[in-house]
């Protein structure tokens, strides 16, 4: 008797202890990872079965080691969470909505659930449902979330994308029951990444607050134990330097959600933001990090017990199942995409003895990478378009990587310009060209220079023309001074006055131009600009704007931004005698088109 009382009292013993340290959960997860399924950069350099010899970032074959180990040793329940835009911005991207292969891939590296962000929207609802049903339809995928989608009763634009809710392919929310846990998953589409969400249309998104109160409260009433976020928003700092942003204010607004997964602001959290008890992790961009997070469930009650973040780097060694799978998707890329411009994936294109950056968010004014890119346009233009062009823009926005030093090969410069498609199957934005006065010059260029102090991304870079500027002028009347360099070195002053019958050609992305025909709504109605055809009439279509490359053969040849650098940059001279072009010494240091003037001329 005494011996079964023994028993009996370690037995309950050993059950208070389990009561009292409860479940463990562990979450690995990323965010951001816009396509860079193999590392980088330059992307040549990139050795993922082997260690210590390179050194690249990233790469799905290191993250599926890094998660495959995780899963072996981690205690109890194991999730592996995207917080969205795991799409765009390498050229793996051109062929998703043919075989759709990253969401394929994901499934096989263990992704449990992957949310959608505005990126996946760049090439349009209908072209993301085409990727999604491709990848489906070719293999297993995880389920993938868009819980505050709202669709279009009148527009049929969106109609293949819901029909992929309705079927269940992408939910709305979605329960797992992992070790005796009840688990429920949602995603949201933040404010800031909704107005990103350029091509998204006709399909909206509901506010975040009321979505996430209502998913909540549904997801408890079905039981479950643990409600985690994806949320497609992102943090922020605010001006005493804290980490604050949509996601803060989500989790202070909403009761009942345990984890918040962050993407969209591309931020390296070093640890959890906690807000109202909630833990929010975000792990940088483009597959640089995976996050584990380690939680304990005891009593109903979610506690953080350990956060890291993995570096992938060339100290892990990749896994080389998957690196087979991505090996095979660079010859389909090759074949279909580079072999028919005359490139390859592995041809060296330029060697880069510095280093070209941007930074959306940090010093855009000093970038030495946005004026070559501008140079880069104008050159191309002028080069293989009847009547060239002015001058050339480009925003700092959708300039998405560095050039590294090193030997740069297609992919590297594709990263770039990755955005946009255009109506051809070379991806990335067609370039488009409209004419203006000099009046109307002068106030695209007040706006645009507006636009840039308000938001860091909308600042431009120029190529073709040198502009004074005095920012100690009031508003429209910052420019001073605009010259047209012409490319054999001439020099012509703009005229301003309403009288100047001269028009000047634009050059730009497609998207960027779309923009130029909307600033009188953007200075309500204080400024109009007419775009116009070389023979002055006003363009009502911007589409017939895109220019033709080749007009020796039927239809429009669309020009494309990273095939402008990739052609100007191979057009250099090889300084060190390896016979790879070198980019030239002078963009070592900024090139500035846009000059402050102290004399106001």
């Amino acid at each position: 008797m005494k011996r079964f009382l023994l028993v009996l009292c370690l037995a309950s013993f050993v059950l208070m202890l389990v009561a009292q340290s409860g479940k463990k959960i562990t979450i690995l997860h990323t965010n951001d990872m816009h396509s860079r399924l193999a590392g980088y950069s330059p992307e040549l350099s990139y050795s993922p079965l082997t260690i210590n010899d390179d050194r690249t970032v990233g790469g799905f074959a290191r993250i599926a080691a890094i998660i495959k180990k995780e899963k072996a040793s981690a205690e109890g329940t194991v999730l592996i969470l995207d917080a969205g835009d795991f799409l765009m911005g390498t050229l793996f991207q051109a062929l998703e909505p043919f075989n759709g292969f990253q969401l394929r891939l994901m499934r096989s590296t263990g992704y449990d659930v992957v949310a959608i962000g505005n990126h996946e929207f760049d090439f349009g609802p209908g072209k993301l449902a085409d990727i999604i049903s491709a990848s489906a339809g070719n293999g297993a995928i995880p389920p993938v979330l868009l819980s505050n989608a709202v669709f279009s009763d009148e527009d049929p634009a969106d109609d293949k994308l819901a029909e992929l809710f309705s079927k269940g392919i992408i939910r709305h929310k979605l329960i797992l029951e992992r070790d005796g846990l009840r688990i429920g998953f949602f995603s949201l589409m933040g404010i800031e990444a909704d107005e990103n969400a350029a091509f998204a249309p006709p399909v909206t998104f509901a506010k975040q607050i009321s979505s996430a109160a209502a998913l909540v409260e549904e997801l408890r009433s079905d039981g479950c134990d643990l409600v985690i976020c994806l949320s497609h928003s992102g943090v922020s700092k605010d001006k005493k330097g804290n980490y604050a942003g949509e996601d803060a204010l989500l989790a202070a607004k909403v009761k009942g959600i345990d984890v918040i997964i962050s993407g969209h602001s591309h931020t390296l959290l070093e640890k959890p933001m906690i807000v109202n008890g909630v833990p929010i992790v975000q792990a940088g961009e483009y597959g640089q990090n995976v996050g584990k997070l380690t939680l304990t469930l005891a009593e109903g009650k979610i506690t953080v017990a350990d956060y890291t973040l993995f570096p992938v780097d060339d100290r892990i060694q990749g896994d080389p199942e998957v690196n087979a799978l991505i090996e095979e998707q660079k010859r389909f890329i090759s074949a279909d995409i580079l072999k028919p411009l005359g490139m390859e994936y592995t041809k060296p294109v330029a060697e880069a003895g510095f280093l070209l950056q941007r930074d959306e968010t940090g010093d855009v004014e000093n970038s030495n990478l946005g004026p070559l890119v501008a140079d880069a346009i104008h050159s191309y233009v002028n080069r293989h378009v009847e009547g060239g062009a002015d001058l050339s823009v480009v925003a700092v926005g959708v300039i998405r990587d560095n050039i590294v030093p090193g030997v740069q090969t297609a992919p590297d410069i594709f990263r770039i310009m990755s955005m946009g498609s255009g109506n051809d199957n070379v991806p990335g934005y067609p370039l488009s060209k409209c004419y203006v006065t000099g009046r109307e010059l002068k106030n695209i260029l007040e706006v645009l220079v507006m636009a840039g102090k308000s938001a860091p991304s909308n600042y431009c870079y120029y190529s073709g023309i040198m502009a004074g500027y005095d920012p100690g002028k009031g508003f429209l009347r910052k420019i001073r001074k605009i010259e047209i360099i012409g490319p054999d070195g001439s020099v012509r002053e703009v005229s301003f006055s309403k009288k100047n019958p001269a028009l000047y050609s634009v050059v730009a992305n497609s998207y960027m131009l779309e923009l130029v025909g909307t600033i009188k709504k953007m200075s309500k109605g204080l400024i109009n600009v007419v775009p116009k055809d070389a023979a002055g009439k006003p363009i009502t279509d911007m589409k017939t704007a895109v220019m033709d490359f080749d007009r020796n053969k039927p239809g429009i040849q669309e020009g494309k931004e990273w095939l402008a650098i990739a052609g100007f940059l191979s057009s250099m001279k090889d300084t060190n005698g390896n016979s790879i072009p070198d980019i030239e010494d002078k963009y070592r240091v900024p090139v500035r088109s846009l000059k402050v003037s102290e004399s106001g001329r």
